[in-house]
């Protein structure tokens, strides 16, 4: 509601039997306050059914076509009592930026896990290797004819 800088007073009177009741909605310095009773010194009192005005405030139904369709009554100010479509309009656009923002937090998010799980999958499957001495063919051929010699000369030494 910082968007709107002056001063602006609504009633709403909720017609019903059953559930009806009073509050006003006040935007004042840029702040929105909502008070569950009556207020005298107001711009403008619409007088509706319960579901007129959740549709209304759902952004279901434009307050100009309800009045016009004779749904919503006005009394006041009209000029102010227009500013009602401002904002609601501009809460419907901050809601809308706010789940875009949600949105892109969650893709990074998940982004950023992708990432950290590929990175962990890559570095189980590629071992580390460490390096091993060499041995050169010289040294296991001595090693290799030394063994055979040996073992024919204890197999000779025994027949």
């Amino acid at each position: 509601m910082s968007d709107i800088k002056e001063h602006l007073a609504f009633q709403f009177d909720i017609e019903d039997p059953e559930c009806g009741g009073i509050f006003y909605v006040e935007v004042k310095e840029g702040q929105l306050y909502v008070e569950p009773y009556e207020y005298y010194d107001r711009d403008a009192k619409f007088i509706a059914a319960p579901d007129t005005f959740l549709k209304i405030s759902e952004g279901k139904v434009d307050p100009v076509a309800a009045f016009m369709a004779q749904k919503l009554k006005v009394e006041g100010n009209i000029d102010k009592a227009l500013r009602l479509k401002e904002i609601i309009d501009l809460k419907k656009k901050q809601e809308k930026d706010e789940k875009k923002d949600q949105e892109k937090a969650e893709k990074a998010a998940k982004t950023t896990k992708s990432c950290k799980a590929t990175k962990a999958a890559k570095t189980e499957k590629t071992p580390k290797t460490t390096k091993t001495p060499k041995t050169t063919k010289t040294a296991k051929t001595t090693e290799t004819a030394k063994t055979t010699k040996t073992a024919k000369t204890t197999k000779t030494a025994k027949e």
